[in-house]
């Protein structure tokens, strides 16, 4: 006797589903990708496509070409509509900017956290600082932000967003972890309400020569508010044929939330330690990062880190915008909280580190051992924004600039900022070292030290202290 088994699908109906993409105008737009987070097609000359795409697919969105925009709903970019078995047509209106955008900027900020309503005070004085730096260029600027939106109540994301929009800047966001919808049975539950607000955890979009990859590596394992950094094989498939569609050699940023890397060692060796700090698999996306000139920008651990992993692949640790959870001014390891700026210029990009709280030349905090009994001795340096391109240097009474050694310590004024926690709204903030420190023993007799910085760029820093 033969027994038969009925195979079920899990990825629901399948269906077919039709739309144009037309500018705002009325004119239709050719070659335009379009996708439901699995499959894809492009759009005809008459702007018409049709996508294959099943019950289970929730969206059918857009990788936005350059030039143009789409319209948003307090800084939410709509390059998305969600989908509903009844539905057959998607249609799409892009609007033509009114700037040629291959000179183009955007700030990344990561980790708003939004733990109390009193802390939207705090979080608008940040809107109001990212409003004066964009409003400083004449180019076409956007925003991205790299998760954790709030802490954990997600109805403050609808006033989060309205103080947002306040910038004037389209923000494309990335889930964190304290984004996730909690206590669900699998990761495929844990993006629901982010998606109610903000669409696809997963999307593309195109500025002037660059690409842009927004991915979500929040992977919550079905237990509690538990999750590691993994990215699930959906999403690297999804990537790998959205990239198909990129010439290489292209700069391509790619914004997702918890760390690819904080470490070349943990870049070599795997530790069950580090599985929620950073991305578990992350060799899988920079063998498809390969091709082109790439840039990782992440958030989750409030603190500054940027890591060269290759010639062509560099990642930017950006600090939390609140800082030590809304405590103070400074970060854990003494960095100001703040925010990034990258300028772009066709397939060229610089940034550079811009405190809310602080001008934007404030790049380093320098302290004197005499005062620092850690530091008996030495000129200790806190450069938050190094990067391996950067040089650290100290002339002493006058003389010839000499390196400072980079060592892992940490900030007298965070420790001091955070010496008791009884007195802090969340017990758990403590000083955290790092290794964006610089030291230099101060010879006998010396009166003056001065302290350079130069970054990548060119650009540099100076700090005098009278001994």
């Amino acid at each position: 006797m033969i027994a038969f088994c009925t195979l079920i699908s899990l990825r629901g109906a399948e269906r077919i589903v039709r739309g144009t993409v037309r500018t705002n105008e009325g004119q239709a737009m050719q070659g335009v990708l379009v996708t439901d987070g699995r499959n894809f097609a492009l759009t005809d000359k008459k702007g018409r496509y049709t996508l294959n795409t099943s019950d289970e697919e929730r969206f059918v969105y857009l990788t936005t070409p350059s030039g143009y925009e789409p319209a948003d709903r307090n800084s939410v970019p709509l390059f998305w509509l969600p989908q509903s078995p009844e539905r057959k047509v998607y249609d799409f209106t892009l609007e033509k900017k009114k700037q040629d955008d291959t000179r183009h900027g955007f700030v990344a900020m990561a980790d708003p956290q939004i733990y109390a309503r009193k802390e939207f005070s705090l979080f608008e004085q940040a809107a109001e600082s990212i409003a004066r730096t964009v409003s400083q260029y004449d180019i076409p600027f956007h925003g991205v932000c790299c998760g954790d939106v709030t802490s954990f109540d997600h109805t403050f994301y609808s006033t989060y967003n309205e103080i947002v929009a306040r910038t004037g800047l389209k923000f494309y966001s990335t889930i964190g972890n304290h984004d996730m919808t909690l206590y669900g049975r699998s990761f495929e539950t844990s993006t629901r309400e982010w998606e109610e607000v903000f669409g696809p955890t997963y999307y593309s979009f195109n500025v002037g020569k660059a690409h842009y990859v927004v991915l979500n590596d929040n992977f919550y394992i079905g237990r509690d508010y538990f999750y590691i950094g993994y990215l699930d094989e959906r999403q690297l498939d999804w990537l790998e044929q959205d990239l198909k569609h990129v010439t290489p050699e292209s700069l391509v940023f790619v914004i997702f939330h918890i760390p690819s890397t904080l470490s070349e060692q943990d870049r070599s060796q795997f530790s069950y330690s580090t599985i929620s700090n950073i991305m578990t698999n992350s060799r899988s996306l920079y063998k498809m990062l390969e091709p082109y000139n790439a840039h990782i920008i992440t958030g989750h651990m409030h603190t500054s880190d940027n890591e060269q992993i290759s010639d062509r692949l560099f990642e930017h640790n950006i600090p939390g915008l609140c800082g030590a959870w809304w405590q103070g001014v400074l970060c854990t390891d003494g960095t100001p909280r703040g925010y990034s700026v990258f300028e772009v210029d066709g397939n060229r990009v610089n940034w550079f580190y811009q405190p809310t709280d602080f001008p934007a030349d404030y790049q380093m905090e320098v302290y004197y051992g005499e005062q620092y009994p850690q530091y008996k001795g030495r000129i200790v340096a806190d450069v938050w924004a190094y990067d391996p391109t950067w040089r650290v240097e100290v002339c002493f009474d006058g003389g010839e600039p000499q390196p400072m050694e980079r060592f892992t310590g940490y900030d007298p004024a965070a420790q001091k900022m955070y010496a008791d926690p009884s007195k802090l709204d969340h017990p758990y903030v403590s000083p955290t070292p790092s290794d964006h420190f610089f030291r230099a023993a101060v010879p006998e007799g010396c009166r003056r030290a001065e302290v350079r910085c130069t970054d990548g760029f060119g650009r540099r820093y100076t700090r005098t202290l009278e001994l």
